[in-house]
């Protein structure tokens, strides 16, 4: 099983206008940030207090980080914790990136997360400070 880094940082997801620049107030030096666009929406994953009050965004998540790099012929790594999560009856929010996979989770659910991740075996660490 995969070590698991629980990151610091209360996290949001934002929505913006598909033609929007990427925002200045996203993009903060050490601090976890994503963007994805598509034909129908800019959305910026980053911390929530970096973000405007008049921001469209969901906040209050907790982002759990798999311990990687993480090669791209892994086949199952993801699939059983949103299982073990799901079984739970807790929501998720995945994010990939070349080297990991990051799951984040309601600050209100991270107690039982942790506690489900912990049972079936994972171990989870906190973040020593070093944003990803």
């Amino acid at each position: 099983m995969h070590k698991l880094v629980l990151l610091e940082e209360i996290l949001c997801v934002c929505r913006l206008d598909p033609l929007s620049a990427l925002p200045g107030w996203a993009i903060q030096n050490n601090h976890f940030f994503s963007v994805t666009k598509t034909g129908d929406e800019l959305s910026v994953v980053c911390p929530e207090s970096c973000v405007p009050p008049d921001a469209r965004y969901e906040g209050g998540f907790r982002c759990l980080k798999i311990e990687g790099p993480l090669d791209f012929s892994l086949v199952g790594v993801l699939a059983p914790i949103a299982d073990l999560l799901a079984g739970e009856r807790i929501s998720i929010f995945t994010i990939s990136t070349y080297d990991t996979d990051y799951i984040m989770v309601r600050q209100s659910s991270l107690d039982s997360a942790l506690r489900a991740l912990e049972t079936a075996g994972y171990t989870v660490v906190r973040d020593k400070g070093e944003h990803q």
